[in-house]
């Protein structure tokens, strides 16, 4: 079995605005910063956080599309696999960069810390629209969650 897996899925924020190059053959590629935060309690059971930084890229069409509706702080779904490739230095070092070649996003709506306004253009590329300023829902866009659905509140949960 020659086959192995390569997959890689994060859901995070952008941390800057996405950088649109052409390649010399006119080829799109899209180079986008991830963060990724997880929260954890130390020795101490005081609660940490831990970010991460991710280099994404996205080649082609999509990469044209989503730099027009992707700034920093929008939340984005990644899913690609693992690149890895060196360069020589300035000094002739050999360098190593791992990045993530993403080969579906999708946007998850909202923002951290209230960036993330889509830079134009009405395309969708993966995900539903982010709900218009001030539409009063924190649930997920498209999710169709009504708090009357549901009792009303966190009086109606068990735990």
């Amino acid at each position: 079995m020659a086959d192995g897996l390569n997959r890689v899925m994060l859901l995070g924020n952008l941390g800057a605005d996405p950088e649109l190059r052409m390649t010399p053959s006119g080829q799109a590629v899209l180079k986008l910063r991830l963060a990724t935060s997880e929260s954890y309690l130390d020795r101490n059971k005081v609660r940490q956080e831990r970010t991460e930084w991710h280099s994404v890229v996205v080649w082609g069409k999509r990469a044209e599309g989503l730099n027009k509706i992707l700034s920093k702080g929008s939340r984005v779904f990644v899913e690609g696999g693992l690149r890895t490739s060196s360069y020589d230095d300035r000094e002739g070092h050999k360098r190593y960069k791992t990045e993530v070649v993403a080969n579906n996003i999708l946007l998850a709506g909202g923002t951290r810390g209230g960036g993330g306004a889509p830079r134009g253009g009405g395309d969708d590329y993966g995900g539903p629209p982010e709900p218009a300023a001030g539409g009063g829902s924190s649930a997920p866009a498209g999710g169709g969650y009504d708090e009357a659905d549901y009792g009303g509140g966190d009086d109606d949960i068990p735990f």
